[in-house]
């Protein structure tokens, strides 16, 4: 396989357990602990805006009621997404896909793009994320890693920008597992960790996919992973997995 441009730990939503999720004061903690490599959700916001956040509706993160998919940019924008995870957190904003790639090239992190598309907007979501993917990391390197539970969404990835990297995500092994990574012009499967053995590790090198487990807290157990062959961890706790 050709060279692979990312590190091995991968922080889980930016920050993990230690931050409020998918929000640039994580990206900032874990670039602190002295993370190399980040991940995070990217959807739209109703007027078509890529930004990062993980859930359909705004209840978990930002405790107010409706679907993201609902409202604007600018009323997304004046929701609180730091303060459930802790007061120290209070009105720490939805961030924009483009000030992720402008924090992330200032730190040199590599970042994992999670493509989450509301219901519906699955083709929509993975074509305009790689555009403005393409756009915000023009001559910047790594590319960012895109991927995604929808192959809907890869496919209209793939199709809008050719040359970013794709990976499929899956929360359970698949049969077709090469086949529908061949489809997309996948680079990399991402596999939820406890679906993993030694023998689909070296299946998928073998077929010239790199591996993902997610997500990944304990030590002992990412080093058995590490020895199977896994090529990335994405983790919750960085203050654990940045030693390996």
């Amino acid at each position: 396989m050709e060279a692979w441009p990312y590190p091995v730990v991968f922080v889980h939503r930016l920050g993990g357990a230690l931050a409020p999720e998918n929000t640039l004061a994580g990206l900032m903690l874990a670039h602190r602990l002295g993370a190399r490599a980040v991940e995070c959700d990217v959807k739209l916001s109703a007027d078509n805006v890529p930004l990062l956040f993980h859930d359909d509706d705004l209840e978990r993160i930002c405790g107010s009621s409706g679907p993201v998919a609902h409202l604007t940019l600018s009323e997304l924008r004046r929701l609180d997404a730091g303060s459930r995870h802790h007061p120290a957190f209070a009105t720490e904003p939805i961030p924009l896909l483009d000030e992720l790639a402008a924090a992330a090239r200032s730190t040199a992190l590599a970042v994992n793009l999670e493509i989450k598309p509301c219901a519906g907007r699955a083709a929509e979501s993975g074509a305009t994320v790689a555009q403005a993917a393409a756009a915000a990391w023009q001559g910047h390197l790594p590319a960012p890693l895109l991927s995604s539970f929808s192959e809907e969404a890869l496919a209209a990835a793939r199709d809008a920008v050719p040359h970013l990297p794709r990976a499929l995500l899956l929360e359970r092994w698949r049969d077709d597992w090469q086949a529908a990574a061949l489809a997309l012009g996948a680079v990399a499967l991402h596999v939820h960790r406890l679906q993993l053995t030694p023998s689909r590790v070296e299946a998928a090198h073998a077929a010239g996919l790199r591996v993902m487990a997610w997500t990944v807290n304990d030590v002992l157990e990412a080093r058995q992973l590490l020895a199977w062959g896994v090529d990335m961890l994405c983790t919750d706790r960085p203050d654990r997995l940045l030693c390996l």
